[in-house]
């Protein structure tokens, strides 16, 4: 199948691709629009992973003041290079990024952040509510892990579900944005503030 520039057009606009990227997938792909634009998202998933060893060194600081002033977060988010930092792409997801703290009042960036004695308490309380379970040791350490598993997606922002797309968690959301940039990009701190 022959590949046209309306083709590629098409999924550059879909996938945010390069033109010359887009068409060696769309012939890939043998023209099948879907197909092609996989190929991109693995490929820029892959490409993402290889980034993450990066330093990143500039960024932005963001902040999100929702309607009535009673409700705010500012958010430091950091990437490889100013011209980045200066795009309206970078500047949406930390807009974005922001706007989650607000909203789902997360308490730290990733589990790796948590003081183990804040686990450890947490894993006594599971505890001490299946003491009366009568189960056996395994099946309670099971349980343990998935409500420790839930745990950290409510307090931990990378791994709570995107506001706006409840599908993919804010570390997708993450990874998809240094795919598209080319650059590594950190969520450093966040700070939320609320008036009672």
């Amino acid at each position: 199948m022959a590949i046209t520039t309306e083709m590629i057009k098409e999924l550059r606009q879909l996938t945010g691709a390069g033109v010359l990227d887009c068409k060696k997938a769309l012939e890939e792909a043998g023209g099948d629009m879907e197909k092609a634009a996989e190929i991109l998202r693995e490929k820029g998933l892959a490409a993402a992973a290889k980034k993450a060893n990066r330093v990143a060194a500039d960024g932005r600081v963001e902040a999100y003041v929702h309607t009535g002033n009673k409700l705010g977060a500012l958010i430091e988010v950091s990437c490889e290079t100013d011209f980045v930092a200066r795009t309206e792409e970078f500047r949406t997801l930390c807009h974005d990024l922001a706007m989650q703290v607000a909203a789902a009042n997360p308490r730290w960036v990733s589990r790796e952040d948590i003081p183990p004695e804040v686990i450890e308490a947490e894993k006594e309380a599971y505890r001490k509510q299946l003491a009366d379970q009568n189960k056996p040791e395994h099946i309670i350490e099971r349980i343990i892990e998935g409500k420790l598993a839930k745990f950290y997606q409510e307090n931990c922002l990378l791994e709570q579900p995107f506001i706006k797309d409840e599908e993919k968690t804010i570390q997708e959301l993450v990874t998809e944005a240094i795919a598209r940039l080319g650059e590594n990009i950190v969520i450093r701190r966040f700070a939320r503030f609320q008036i009672e």
